[in-house]
């Protein structure tokens, strides 16, 4: 997106991190206030104003995977981690339920920050959305390059996937060829999604999965692999050097809507039945949701 081949532009304003000028003869005026936005190959240009992040604000890239338990996610993590270790510094947040191991493995192996945090009887996902904030500031803190946050993905409804991030889907090839529809809140408004274990199943099978995503997210990037080996992903390593960084960590907001997560069973109520809580409700044969105020 931007102008390209323009003879003459008077005055040029952006603030878009997507948006640039390209083979214009004469610029006038070209203001921008983001880093990512240039002007290349014109000829004239009277006055250039860009705006670029003052000393001590350091340029981070935001990963966020999801998926099903046991997907290979984290396969998909150590993959990105081994084969970017030389270009950027990694941090890495697993946030979880009970009991994770990940954040230990990856410490072990890579030698990385690591941080996790445990959810117990509140949603994980809703527990990423609030610990967000305060895990980009620890990592910038930490002069990292990467930031990846590891979801639990349990419910397979949450879509924890951000504005200036870059969305990960991880989907198992074995977990059936209908598995993207049950989940797919989660793959929709994913940047990319990353097939797993593609060498347990036939081609036929590979081509209804895909087929599957496709009807969920038509938008999103597919790519199987064989995550214990890392083959196939040299596009997602190319999506990843191609995104931008963060620009403003406190614009930062959800891509969708989260669920309905205002009644009393959330709030510890275990009798059945709706008649029995308050809040937004369903009921058997309602086409609606129902709020009963208490």
């Amino acid at each position: 997106m931007g102008v390209r081949n323009s003879k003459e532009i008077d005055i040029f304003f952006s603030c878009s991190p997507y948006v640039g000028v390209r083979n214009s003869k004469k610029i006038d005026i070209f203001f921008s206030c983001s880093p990512y936005v240039g002007v290349r190959n014109s000829k004239k240009i009277d006055i250039f104003f860009s705006y670029s992040p003052p000393a001590g604000v350091r340029k981070m890239k935001f990963l966020i995977f999801a998926g099903p338990p046991s997907a290979g996610k984290t396969a998909v993590i150590r993959q990105i981690i081994r084969q970017l270790a030389g270009e950027y510094r990694v941090a890495f947040l697993k946030i979880d339920v009970v009991r994770a191991f990940e954040d230990e493995e990856l410490k072990a192996e890579f030698k990385i920050p690591t941080k996790k945090v445990y959810s117990g009887d509140v949603c994980p996902d809703h527990t990423g959305i609030l610990v967000l904030r305060d895990a980009i500031s620890w990592a910038e803190d930490l002069g990292m390059g990467i930031l990846i946050v590891e979801s639990a993905g349990l419910c397979l409804r949450c879509t924890p996937y951000t504005t200036q991030s870059l969305g990960i889907a991880v989907l198992s090839a074995v977990g059936g060829t209908n598995s993207p529809l049950k989940m797919a809140p989660m793959i929709a408004l994913a940047d990319i999604a990353v097939v797993t274990k593609v060498d347990l199943i036939s081609q036929a099978e590979k081509e209804v999965f895909r087929e599957r995503v496709r009807e969920v997210a038509p938008r999103a990037d597919i790519i199987e692999t064989n995550a214990v080996h890392g083959t196939g992903l040299r596009f997602l390593m190319k999506a990843i050097r191609d995104m931008p960084e963060i620009l403003d960590p406190d614009a930062i907001v959800l891509r969708g809507m989260p669920p309905l997560a205002v009644c009393t069973i959330c709030a510890g109520k275990k009798e059945i039945g709706w008649q029995n809580h308050f809040g937004i409700l369903k009921t058997l044969d309602g086409a609606d949701d129902l709020y009963r105020g208490e």
